[in-house]
């Protein structure tokens, strides 16, 4: 994530802001910019940003904005879009607001999927709405379990449709399930940036072209998906299973091990967007020889080069690790990326950039 300051007063501002704490003047997310920006109110009932490159828009906020969920901007009366910005006019199903605590559920999904599709337009990776693509197209619901005991609401996907359990918002509850489930890293951020790889695998690789490509890397998808579940919840982890996947759950079936992977790309050059940002270097005095941090730190999400990513990332992570350590907690990356992990990470990484080239 990039630093935000407020046009009108310089103060820090944060992604999720909607006013400034020391101007107070309103702010909004400018989404095709990756700005956040200070607003001047219109007799008219727009906003007009101080962002210098659009000083004489008149812009409206997304109109779940009314809920408290959403800050970011869009242009009035644009065509199809329903008042909506580019993020929440992909949900389909939102929480039932009827229900006591799901609009501060629902503030927490939409934090999170809206912290994904910034990552999603800094990587430049095609969308399209179920309007677009009526088969394919991708779309959010966010659903409560039935109140008729039918069975619970799992998180998942379906060819576009990713269905979030909405109580994974509460965090003694998702909390939980991540101890039941002896898993070592469960949060919202994760399940969006893992389902959203199932439908990049779908437009990407299946609709892509390079469905031979990834089986040689992740292995054939055409093994049965629900019996390879079935396989995986009722044993236990094969030995050296970290030698090849960067989860348990990656083990479960090469879908899973594709959307595991690609999560984690995603977790790493947003992080490390956010460490160089702040200008933080890592230079651990290792027996072995120097600090791989590299001299030259780009964009990671369009310029920096696989190899750059990964040796800036494993420092960064020892040092983050050792912090929590310092103070009693659990590691920050509970994660070991081995070099069948890092293959498979490159894997992410040389398709990511072939789309973007295309684009």
């Amino acid at each position: 994530m990039r630093i935000f300051t407020c046009q009108s007063c310089e103060q820090i501002v944060f992604f999720e802001n909607t006013s400034c704490e020391r101007c107070h003047h309103t702010l909004g997310y400018l989404p095709g910019l990756f700005s956040l920006t200070a607003l001047d109110p219109l007799d008219n009932g727009l906003w007009r940003p101080l962002e210098r490159t659009v000083r004489r828009a008149e812009l409206a906020f997304c109109a779940n904005h009314a809920h408290g969920v959403c800050n970011w901007l869009t242009a009035p009366g644009l065509e199809g879009n329903h008042g909506f910005c580019v993020a929440c006019r992909y949900n389909r199903t939102i929480p039932n607001l009827a229900v006591q605590g799901n609009l501060e559920r629902w503030r927490k999904l939409e934090a999170a999927k809206h912290r994904l599709f910034y990552t999603l337009q800094r990587l430049k990776l095609p969308m399209k709405t179920r309007q677009e693509d009526p088969d394919n197209g991708l779309a959010f619901d966010f659903l409560d379990d039935p109140t008729d005991g039918s069975g619970p609401i799992l998180t998942g996907h379906n060819n576009g449709i990713i269905t979030i359990a909405v109580k994974e918002a509460d965090d003694e509850r998702r909390e939980r399930m991540r101890v039941e489930m002896g898993e070592y890293y469960r949060t919202l951020l994760g399940h969006f940036r893992h389902e959203i790889g199932h439908y990049y695998w779908n437009m990407l690789i299946r609709d892509g072209g390079r469905l031979e490509a990834c089986r040689a890397v992740f292995g054939d998808e055409r093994q049965d998906y629900q019996g390879a579940l079935q396989t995986y919840y009722n044993s236990t982890p094969a030995q050296g299973w970290r030698e090849q996947h960067v989860s348990v759950y990656a083990t479960s079936h090469p879908w899973e091990d594709f959307a595991e992977t690609w999560a984690h790309y995603l977790h790493i050059v947003s992080t490390l967007e956010t460490a160089w940002a702040y200008g933080i270097t890592v230079s651990p005095s290792v027996a072995s020889g120097p600090a791989a941090w590299p001299a030259h730190r780009g964009n990671p999400y369009t310029e920096t080069s696989f190899d750059d990513i990964i040796q800036s990332w494993l420092p960064l992570t020892y040092a983050v690790n050792s912090l929590n350590r310092s103070m009693g907690m659990a590691d920050f990356y509970p994660f070991v990326l081995t070099q069948g992990v890092v293959e498979k990470l490159a894997y992410i990484h040389t398709v990511i950039r072939e789309v973007q080239a295309l684009r």
